[in-house]
């Protein structure tokens, strides 16, 4: 009897459980969870969702720094034939090859960032339909909808079209080139063309790299903005003097090296593709004897070098497009500390010497890229 009184209370117990597990999954059932809660619920699911998204799409745009960071390097690595020892034609033509790993990886991380990107994007906006669900239920039938601080978010693209589609061309003339060169090609020839090719390529993807949010470093861009405005002012002064006739994009290609060389042959200089102070001198007078327009592009031009060496340390004079003895000493004094050849002269090596420089700065730092969306 006594072991029976005992059990008694236990059955009771789990008889009560029972019950009101019972009822609450019938009150469930029967609606008692009000719409409120259930758009509550989804609101609080869809913020999860969001979340995630923006850590995946945090992830997928690390991974896209690194491999174009890798690849920027292959390039200036490969764009350096004209300083090799003894450089063959063959070398020449086969010394992309092994840029396709790094390139592919790149584009498929720009693709897994852009994949990434409109996932966020889809979570966003269900985040927003959630909330504007969850207005609805707290207002009632009747009643008047609370207003949503969200908007619809608005899709921008990691980086501006003109960019990606510069990188397109510079990947293609790249190709073009390297295509070009036989066994019959001038070495010389063959080491400038595709000096030049890349050259122009690691500009473009450069230039990507850092509108896609890859370079967090302020002075750092705003210095290699500098070296762009500079290239973009020999451009614009080849144009006026009618040397050059592509499109102005501050990117020191194969373009723009035919173009100082015309310059150079037109005045009996020695053809190099890069602009000595010989060159500029010729190209001076030439703007000059076009009018006071002409000239004052000039004067852009090296305001932007003054600019550039101010940002970095090496010049501590007026930015005033004076072209004086202390500038030349100081482009000398940067381009030593680049590594190249210190010839005074702002040439298509000094700026991808100091480019690589800006992308080592990078690497040494550990920033958190954030793209955003927003050259021959």
């Amino acid at each position: 009897m006594v072991a029976t009184t005992m059990r008694m209370p236990m059955r009771l117990t789990i008889a009560v459980v029972g019950v009101a597990v019972s009822a609450v999954a019938l009150a469930a059932c029967s609606g008692d969870v009000s719409d409120v809660d259930r758009a509550q619920t989804k609101v609080t699911a869809k913020e999860n969702a969001v979340a995630d998204a923006q850590d995946a799409f945090t992830a997928a745009s690390d991974e896209f720094c690194e491999a174009a960071e890798s690849y920027i390097g292959a390039l200036d690595r490969y764009g350096d034939v004209l300083a090799d020892t003894a450089p063959t034609v063959g070398d020449v033509r086969s010394a992309g090859a092994d840029l396709a790993a790094p390139r592919e990886e790149s584009l498929d991380a720009a693709r897994a960032a852009t994949e990434a990107q409109a996932e966020l994007v889809a979570a966003q906006q269900e985040l927003v339909d959630a909330r504007a669900e969850l207005a609805a239920a707290q207002s009632g039938p009747s009643g008047t909808p609370a207003p949503i601080e969200d908007a619809s978010p608005s899709v921008t693209p990691l980086a501006p079209t003109s960019s990606v589609n510069r990188v397109e061309q510079a990947e293609d003339e790249f190709a073009a080139t390297q295509a070009a060169i036989t066994d019959d090609t001038p070495l010389h020839d063959a080491s400038e063309q595709f000096n030049s090719a890349a050259v122009a390529l690691e500009m473009a993807w450069l230039k990507l790299f850092a509108e896609t949010g890859c370079l967090a470093d302020e002075p750092a861009q705003q210095a290699e903005a500098a070296v762009r405005a500079y290239t973009t002012a020999i451009q614009q002064e080849l144009a006026t003097a009618g040397y050059y006739a592509g499109t102005v994009d501050g990117i020191y290609g194969p373009v723009t090296v035919q173009a100082v060389e015309d310059l150079q042959e037109a005045h009996g200089l020695p053809v190099t593709g890069t602009v000595d102070k010989a060159t500029a001198d010729a190209l001076d007078a030439e703007l000059a004897a076009l009018g006071s327009a002409a000239a004052q592009d000039s004067v852009a031009s090296t305001a932007a070098v003054q600019q550039t060496l101010s940002l970095l340390g090496f010049w501590d004079g007026p930015v005033d497009g004076l072209w004086t003895p202390e500038l030349t000493e100081a482009v000398m004094a940067f381009q030593v500390e680049l590594g190249v050849e210190p010839t005074g002269a702002v040439d298509a090596a000094t700026i991808a010497a100091f480019e690589q420089a800006v992308a080592d700065l990078q690497q040494e730092s550990t920033p958190t890229p954030s793209p955003s969306g927003s050259g021959g």
